[in-house]
């Protein structure tokens, strides 16, 4: 007799506001046996819309606090919980498919021979984007959007900086907030036009949402930001000018994390 095998749903839940969740992956909320999620998942999508019988497993990475789950052991729970005919949600922050691991999970579900689908979520770039009012691609401030990350920074090269320094494409930076002022040193010292500016946007979409400019013409007399171990993107560009003009929201002066004081501190909601 064969044995039943299980799917697995890798999907994208959003850059922190709940209702930003596609309704596909709202649909496998609610039906999932067992649900995998990482730190910057809206903890109300867990609460509000989960079954109360699923088996949640909090699979969070927040390295500069010591926090990490090994990819491993997701592979491995992906595997397990599969390989006993379940419906396993892979729920990640943002998009499935922009800056995490999905191909490491892609590639054990497939040695496994598990299906599986790929949902779809709104990026942090998108919704930081749009709840601080910066059109990316503004007409006439931007001919392009790049997506990029700072985490390896002693790698990029003198001809990096200086193509980032010339472009006239917006430029988007994840995971890069504790090297802000590198950034901003090194665009300026490779000849970016000083009438650009930077966008520090923190814990983007949530009721926590924190925007900075920072004119790169008044770069000395900046307070830069504290990070405080808070989710930041940052925007570098003619359209962060657009801000102050086209914000919509009323943010909140509280630098407290959104994820850290809702987040699920438990392993299990199986009843």
């Amino acid at each position: 007799m064969s044995r039943i095998i299980g799917k697995v749903i890798l999907a994208g839940a959003g850059p922190g506001d709940p209702e930003l969740v596609t309704l596909k992956t709202l649909n496998y909320l609610k039906k999932a046996d067992v649900i995998l999620t990482d730190r910057l998942v809206s903890p109300v999508l867990i609460d509000e819309y989960a079954s109360k019988k699923a088996l949640v497993i909090y699979v969070g990475k927040q390295c500069s606090k010591g926090i990490h789950t090994p990819q491993e052991k997701i592979n491995e729970l992906m595997v397990e919980f599969a390989s006993e005919g379940k419906l396993v949600l892979r729920l990640k922050g943002g998009d499935a498919s922009l800056f995490s691991n999905i191909l490491d999970e892609l590639q054990i579900l497939k040695e496994h021979r598990i299906m599986y689908e790929i949902i779809p979520g709104i990026s942090a770039a998108f919704g930081a984007a749009a709840y601080s009012g910066i059109p990316l691609t503004a007409r006439n401030y931007s001919r392009g959007l790049r997506l990029l990350t700072l985490y390896d920074l002693k790698n990029i090269e003198s001809k990096q900086w200086m193509d980032w320094a010339s472009t006239s494409d917006t430029l988007v930076f994840y995971m890069s907030g504790q090297r802000l002022k590198t950034l901003a040193n090194q665009l300026i010292s490779n000849g970016i036009n000083t009438d650009k500016s930077i966008a520090v946007i923190q814990q983007a979409t949530t009721p926590n949402q924190q925007t900075k400019i920072i004119e790169l013409k008044n770069i000395d007399s900046v307070d830069f930001p504290s990070f405080d171990y808070v989710p930041t993107l940052i925007i570098v560009g003619y359209v962060a000018n657009l801000h102050e003009t086209f914000s919509w929201i009323k943010e909140q002066d509280s630098s407290t994390s959104y994820f850290d004081n809702h987040n699920i501190n438990t392993e299990s909601y199986a009843s």
